[in-house]
């Protein structure tokens, strides 16, 4: 089925990526209001249902369907594939794959596997269960434009049932890297073995975890570069310096939840007895599609959230610091863009990432941009990354 109205659905991605920080921040106007109601259309079809189990080859895709409703001159695909978490254990992720229309150049296409910012972690909150799912992926018609085959990540434990992997670095880098293999296998000779990696804030964390694992977990790939905009780093800070308003409660909540459930930590040392009973809630509710009922709940909480110091507060720290990116030298070119007007990741963390990856011996390009918030920095970075990529790809070669 050949898409539609691809214009519409350009600016309406730019919107919504720009809206996702607003919302994010405590802000709610009817702009706003507008765009939940826009991006809480569900899914309905039947492809997620009665899921297979998740054992298998990582990266192996086990179901697919034609998406309609994608850009003009690019076929889409809802995909199943198999990849493991952070203990080896098999798990199943969805997603989205794309490829230009027309035939491929000579060796295949680069592929760019995308790593989406928070969107929520319940299995709802998937971007690929949208019916629109194409405006979460920032840069999308640019990419195809391009040539390169895109393909999208749900993280572990959304679209389909698996373990909560919100900020779980590990598990979502091999999310990331597993993407591009089932991309490259379901395309077969129309894909190279070349990749790129592109992540915005929670995808910008998961996309250099991935780079960081990349050599030792799917070293058949042929990493060639990596782009993040506004990448969560330095956890512990980041949950402590914004837990003073309603967005750094609720990004915490997903957070505190997901770290209970893969590492069993008590939240009982970290959170307020309130905080603690109001979690399964919050992390039920989804970014932006349920952002009115997520501040309802997260409003109340603020200043009355955290019993302890998150960078000092055991096991807490610890696992923040496990979770947090720089762990070792990214073996590939990095682009790292951050808006100076950002409020939600700081420019002070990146900068200071960016400056330990070059004491690292990282290859690293960094754009600070300047009036860019943490909505708008993808998209305003969206040429710089292009170039960064077309100048990385190999596709001459």
């Amino acid at each position: 089925m050949r898409r539609q109205g691809s214009g519409w659905r350009t600016a309406v991605g730019g919107v919504l990526a720009a809206v996702l920080a607003v919302t994010a921040l405590g802000g709610c106007s009817q702009e706003v209001r507008g765009e939940e109601d826009l991006a809480a259309r569900p899914y309905t079809g039947a492809f997620y249902d009665d899921p297979p189990a998740a054992p298998g080859t990582p990266g192996e895709i086990v179901r697919s369907e034609l998406a309609a409703g994608g850009p003009f001159g690019a076929t889409a695909w809802r995909i199943l594939f198999r990849s493991t978490d952070l203990s080896d254990r098999p798990v199943l992720n969805s997603g989205m794959l794309l490829e230009p229309d027309g035939p491929a150049p000579d060796g295949g296409r680069t592929i760019v596997s995308w790593t989406h910012p928070t969107t929520g972690s319940a299995e709802k909150c998937a971007p690929s269960r949208s019916a629109d799912p194409y405006v979460w992926i920032e840069g999308l018609q640019g990419l195809l434009k391009q040539g390169y085959a895109v393909v999208s990540t749900d993280y572990t434990g959304m679209g389909v049932p698996g373990p909560n992997s919100y900020l779980v670095g590990a598990t979502e880098g091999r999310n990331v890297l597993d993407a591009a293999r089932a991309a490259r296998d379901f395309l077969g000779s129309a894909a190279s073995g070349r990749v790129l990696l592109w992540g915005h804030s929670q995808g910008g964390q998961a996309a250099l975890f991935a780079a960081q694992s990349w050599e030792e977990y799917a070293p058949e790939l042929d990493l060639r570069a990596v782009a993040v905009a506004a990448p969560a780093t330095d956890l512990a800070s980041l949950m402590r310096a914004d837990i003073g308003d309603v967005s750094g409660v609720s990004i915490a909540s997903y957070a505190f939840d997901a770290y209970a459930d893969v590492y069993g930590a008590p939240l009982d040392s970290i959170l307020t007895p309130a905080a603690v009973a109001a979690l399964p809630t919050m992390a039920g509710f989804c970014l932006l599609t349920q952002n009115r009922a997520l501040h309802d709940v997260a409003q109340p909480l603020v200043g009355r959230f955290l019993a302890g110091d998150p960078e000092t507060t055991e096991p807490w720290a610890g696992l923040l610091a496990a979770n947090t990116p720089g762990a070792a030298a990214i073996p590939v070119p990095l682009f790292v863009a951050q808006g100076l007007s950002d409020k939600l990741v700081r420019p002070a963390s990146t900068a200071s990432f960016v400056a330990g990856e070059k004491q690292r011996g990282t290859d690293v390009v960094y754009d600070a941009i300047p009036g860019a918030t943490h909505g708008t920095v993808a998209n305003t970075a969206l040429p710089a990354v292009l170039r960064f990529f077309g100048s990385h790809d190999g596709a001459a070669e």
